[in-house]
């Protein structure tokens, strides 16, 4: 449900406007720019529309996930918790929990050799991820679905950019890009954005009434307020989500409309999420970001520290009862190469063992994984150490994943954009990865 489902709409307007305002001044600040910009742009070689971004909030570790090492015979043996088993890519192997993606893997790419220097701080390593960029206290930046949001624009009429299903934070929001680029958010697929429904007891001519005398008030106060950014970014946010409300957007949300069976292979709320991304890129949304285990369906979610380690198979078959599904309905809609999907988290988790017998954390290599999108897939790029503590092939840093997420939509990670009259690159000096351009 939407947090303001018990408001009413006018109330929830004004609220997702002032939320978004403020997102737009209250974002987690960025990095550096980077040091010079290129003299010769990067080449834009992708011809993905959409993107759906899969968040394992809490850290998923990569070596009982997507980058396996020998299993562990117990606490105080460093290793995989799970056995490994054989993939769609000849010589790769990935946990036994993610059988129904295994066999899909030659429509994706590993990346096992992701890094950055955030260790103990979700909430920095999250921003890091969100925005390609260590946190600065001189700009706030957007992160990379507001990104996509202003360099794609609209997918469609009445529909907006982006959307977030999972709790709403700063690392998401727009930074200098303003409201207009921010996103929507939802908790529940079952409930549906009861906010911007129509009350009962209100006639649709009363509303077109109400929407009227509502529209002179907001044309005086911006001509009042002329040059005011924060009121033409509140007018512009306000009208948007006014248009929300009519039947293309409010009817993606009837998964009732999907075939009973394929709701089922889809799974648990997870599952009805990733189902209901598909249906918000057919609608013409841009960006979609899903979380994965919003309320810790194994005690710590993928911070599987101490006991959280014990049912960590739990979130990794939903993940992987979802995300196989997705690929597959994505595949029959033939939209798989318009859609380039990521499965990413903040940062990956050690192979040894805490006191508890869980795993602390790990930055220095960590896995991503990518598929469709038009990419050249079937492929595993980096390789880490035998415990898959260290990196020893191809490096991967985040503002080069951001450059590829970038390049793959086609939006020139080199370009410039422009806080006030400071340039700032889409990128933090970020390289997209070559030998995923065919």
């Amino acid at each position: 449900m939407f947090e303001f489902e018990s408001s009413n709409r006018r109330e929830f307007l004004h609220r997702s406007a002032s939320l978004a305002a403020a997102g737009g001044m209250f974002g987690i600040a960025g990095g550096s720019l980077a040091a010079e910009p290129a003299k010769k742009k990067a080449a834009v070689r992708g011809r993905a529309e959409h993107c759906i971004l899969i968040w394992l909030a809490g850290g998923a570790c990569h070596v009982d996930t997507w980058d396996p090492k020998r299993k562990s015979t117990g606490r105080k043996d460093p290793g995989s918790y799970y056995e490994s088993i054989p993939t769609a890519i000849t010589g790769a192997k990935v946990c036994k929990h993610l059988s129904r993606t295994a066999p899909l893997l030659d429509r994706g790419v590993l990346i096992r050799s992701l890094h950055h220097d955030v260790v103990d701080e979700h909430a920095a390593a999250t921003n890091r991820l969100h925005t390609g960029r260590p946190t600065s206290g001189t700009i706030v930046y957007p992160s990379i679905g507001s990104i996509v949001s202003h360099e794609k624009g609209p997918g469609g009429e009445g529909v907006p950019r982006y959307v977030v299903m999972g709790y709403p934070n700063a690392s998401r929001g727009p930074g200098f890009l303003g409201a207009r680029q921010s996103y929507i958010y939802l908790t529940e697929t079952a409930a549906g954005p009861t906010g911007l429904r129509r009350p009962a007891d209100i006639s649709a001519a009363r509303q077109a009434r109400r929407e009227k005398l509502l529209a002179r008030v907001r044309e005086q106060y911006v001509k009042r307020s002329r040059g005011d950014a924060r009121v033409e970014a509140y007018a512009a946010i306000e009208e948007e989500a006014l248009r929300l409300t009519g039947p293309k957007f409010m009817n993606t949300f009837e998964l009732a409309r999907e075939p009973a069976a394929l709701r089922e292979k889809y799974g648990s709320e997870f599952g009805q999420r990733l189902l209901l991304a598909r249906r918000l890129v057919q609608s013409g949304v841009r960006f979609i970001e899903v979380t994965s285990n919003l309320n810790f369906k194994n005690g710590t979610g993928w911070d599987t520290h101490n006991q959280g380690q014990l049912k960590q198979h739990e979130l990794i078959d939903e993940l992987d009862r979802g995300l196989s599904s997705l690929l597959l309905d994505l595949e029959k809609q033939k939209l798989l190469d318009r859609v380039l999907v990521v499965v990413a988290t903040e940062f990956g988790r050690p192979p040894e063992f805490d006191g508890g017998g869980g795993r602390g954390h790990q930055s220095a290599a960590f896995s991503v994984a990518l598929f469709g999108g038009g990419l050249k897939t079937g492929q595993v790029i980096g390789q880490t150490n035998e415990l898959g503590k260290k990196i020893v092939d191809r490096p991967v840093g985040v503002p080069d994943l951001h450059a590829t997420i970038h390049a793959t939509l086609g939006i020139d990670p080199a370009k410039e954009l422009y806080d006030g009259d400071r340039p700032v690159p889409i990128t933090d000096g970020g390289k997209a990865m070559g030998e995923l351009f065919g």
